[in-house]
């Protein structure tokens, strides 16, 4: 990374921390701020909205993607760089993956938000059993039924890929 470059991320990073804190400051819910920058810009930007929307999804980095997405009317950010303040739990690593996102620039880690109660390693774990012995048991039903429903899917000389 050029000095110009560093230089760029930093103010990138700085404006995620920023927003952060807004969101914590107003009582939204953690410390959690992102942007998303394509081509040097910021096509999108989110803070921690769980405690404010009653939503346990709305982690910045998804209200981030989300509303990047809206703004290129495109699901597919690839080309476009994440910062935020806090390293991605599982779900918003998740949907980083999904959003097909080049590059993610990442404050404190996962192990510091664990000592502010944030502790993602429970989920960590779990996603490393098998089903059945999760915390939160997954049970297969109707799955011929199910399949289907995919297999129509697949059929279906228009879908789009994604």
């Amino acid at each position: 990374m050029s000095f110009y470059e560093k230089g760029q991320a930093e103010k990138f990073m700085r404006y995620a921390i920023a927003l952060g804190r807004k969101g914590m400051e107003a009582g939204d819910g953690g410390p959690f701020g992102a942007i998303i920058v394509k081509d040097g810009n910021i096509i999108g930007e989110g803070w921690n909205r769980v405690l404010s929307s009653k939503d346990p999804t709305a982690h910045g980095e998804i209200v981030a993607i989300r509303d990047a997405s809206k703004h290129i009317q495109s699901y597919d950010l690839s080309g476009c760089e994440l910062y935020t303040s806090g390293e991605p739990c599982p779900m918003c690593l998740s949907a980083i993956y999904w959003a097909r996102l080049d590059r993610v620039f990442y404050g404190f880690s996962i192990q510091a938000a664990a000592t502010a109660l944030f502790d993602d390693q429970l989920i960590f774990e779990e996603l490393g059993k098998a089903p059945v012995q999760r915390r939160i048991p997954e049970i297969q039903l109707l799955e011929a039924e199910a399949l289907k429903t995919l297999e129509d899917y697949v059929a279906n000389p228009k879908r789009i890929i994604y």
